[in-house]
């Protein structure tokens, strides 16, 4: 599950202080095959979507929500606990042996708020293991609506946060990750612990976050015929109230768009070029920016929503993990010394 292989991708600089610059460099056979592979799958997707009998219900959550899996193979280099919380479980992972227990990821995963935790989050799991030197990485299965709608899964991912504190972490050593919903849901969390007086954690890893549950960002119509996910329809997962329910989606603990981000940790921000949500990521980092936070954005050219799912099989996701692997280091470095945006670029290099 090596992340070491050098690869390119395109990012769109659109927030000129804030995200990656595109650098010209050449492009080899290998990598000029994993893009057309992105295209392909690009592809494959629009047409799952545009299928009359899966598409509606692969856009509105339907098949995410009730997809049977088989049990997963915990890879023996790995130490998988389960963990029984109030309202819903958890687990741990970990190396088997000499785990590195300087530092901890909180994952919070996707599904729009109406999906459980699936086996493709024990996936990544592993992969913030290896890009973090072996760090533990904990994953709540909050609870989803429209069973458990909001304030549901905000109340177990404090919970969750509070598990790691009484188990000896402290927040200066805690990164919360998460993608689409649950990068939301790592932005309300983080609210919530500001407006309570509650220490916040050393950085956020926000892959495709959904910010704005109102859908009033600008590429909700510039990328509504583009998105091979969500695309054409408005009877998809983001336009789903079964979360909101009753309440405000202008509230911040449910779209953090809203919010304020004065005193936040430092945020990398990854999306595709191509997504409805793209707005929900860019003007997201504006506003963080803006609060005098360290945001690094990089939209990848071409690329749809949550890509990283495609791990080290397409180029553009496996430079997104080389990138969230660097962005760990990064943190540590400043954990010991002021460091310069020179400074950082420099150790990002050549993405």
């Amino acid at each position: 599950m090596s992340l070491d292989a050098k690869t390119q991708d395109h990012p769109k600089d659109q927030l000129k202080e804030t995200t990656t610059e595109q650098k010209p460099t050449e492009v080899s056979k290998e990598e000029k095959k994993s893009s057309m592979f992105a295209a392909f799958v690009r592809d494959m997707i629009a047409r799952m979507t545009a299928d009359r009998l899966i598409g509606p219900k692969l856009q509105n959550g339907e098949i995410r929500k009730n997809l049977v899996e088989p049990p997963w193979k915990c890879p023996s280099c790995f130490h998988l606990t389960q963990i029984s919380l109030k309202q819903c479980n958890a687990e741990l992972l970990s190396l088997a042996q000499n785990p590195n227990i300087d530092r901890v990821i909180l994952q919070l995963h996707g599904g729009g708020y109406i999906g459980a935790m699936r086996n493709k989050y024990r996936s990544f799991a592993g992969l913030y293991n290896e890009i973090g030197g072996g760090i533990n990485v904990f994953t709540p299965d909050y609870r989803v609506a429209p069973e458990d709608p909001y304030p549901a899964a905000l109340e177990d991912a404090l919970e969750a946060w509070q598990w790691l504190l009484q188990t000896g972490c402290q927040p200066s050593r805690i990164v919360v990750a998460g993608d689409s919903a649950g990068g939301g849901l790592a932005l309300a969390l983080c609210l919530y612990l500001k407006d309570h007086g509650m220490e916040l954690p050393e950085g956020l890893i926000l892959m495709s976050p959904w910010t704005d549950l109102t859908a009033s960002g600008e590429s909700y119509e510039t990328n509504y015929t583009l998105d091979p996910l969500f695309g054409n329809t408005k009877e998809s997962m983001i336009y789903n109230r079964d979360y909101v329910g009753e309440e405000d989606p202008t509230n911040p603990y449910i779209s953090p768009l809203f919010g304020s981000y004065e005193g936040f940790p430092p945020m990398l921000i990854q999306v595709g070029s191509i997504e409805m949500l793209l707005s929900d990521s860019t003007s997201l980092a504006k506003k963080a920016k803006e609060a005098g936070v360290k945001v690094r954005l990089s939209v990848y050219e071409g690329m749809f929503h949550v890509f990283q799912m495609g791990e080290l099989m397409l180029v553009e996701s496996k430079k997104a993990w080389e990138e969230a692997g660097k962005f760990l280091r990064v943190l540590d470095r400043r954990r010991q010394e002021a460091l310069s945006v020179q400074d950082e670029e420099d150790m990002y290099g050549e993405l």
